[in-house]
């Protein structure tokens, strides 16, 4: 279900990773999160189960503090995490239909003042930056863990081949 790429704009992937484990999504987290900044769209796609939660939880963690709760925004759609250097809003987009409905959310104040996480990113349509990384989560074919498939546009690009190189070595 990976989203279709922006048009005439920079792109590297998918790099795929076989995720085994909770300590390798942390890993995978924690890699994206070192390169992610202010302005940056993550984009978490897969069926439910397949973990785009426990990246965002895994990512939230690593920009802050490893006991750090974090929920899911299921039901409140948004959840916006400020910490000292970085504000982080994490979006569950799962029950919204058209991209209108996502107009009132905060996207454009999330994009200029932290990092947005967003599950089912698809439901922002038109609304969705070209500059951004897709992460697609599946569940591996052999049972037992899930590979994630990194594509990064723009920006992402560079910085997605930076992450390939470093979880090749974890």
């Amino acid at each position: 279900m990976a989203l279709p790429p922006p048009p005439q704009i920079e792109c590297f992937g998918p790099a795929e990773f076989d995720i085994t484990d909770l300590l390798r999504m942390a890993a995978l987290a924690r890699a994206v999160a070192g390169h992610a900044g202010t302005g940056d769209f993550i984009g978490l796609i897969g069926e439910l189960g397949s973990g785009k939660t426990a990246f965002a939880r895994e990512f939230i963690r690593a920009r802050s503090d490893p006991r750090e709760e974090v929920a899911s925004p299921t039901f409140n759609l948004v959840l916006v995490y400020a910490f000292p250097g970085v504000t982080i809003w994490h979006f569950d987009l799962y029950r919204l239909r058209v991209p209108e409905e996502t107009v009132e959310l905060g996207l454009e104040d999330a994009l200029a003042e932290g990092i947005s996480l967003v599950e089912w990113p698809d439901r922002f349509g038109y609304f969705r930056p070209e500059e951004r990384l897709d992460i697609e989560f599946r569940h591996s074919p052999n049972g037992g863990g899930r590979t994630a498939a990194l594509t990064g546009y723009g920006t992402w690009a560079a910085r997605l081949e930076d992450i390939a190189r470093g979880m090749a070595k974890a």
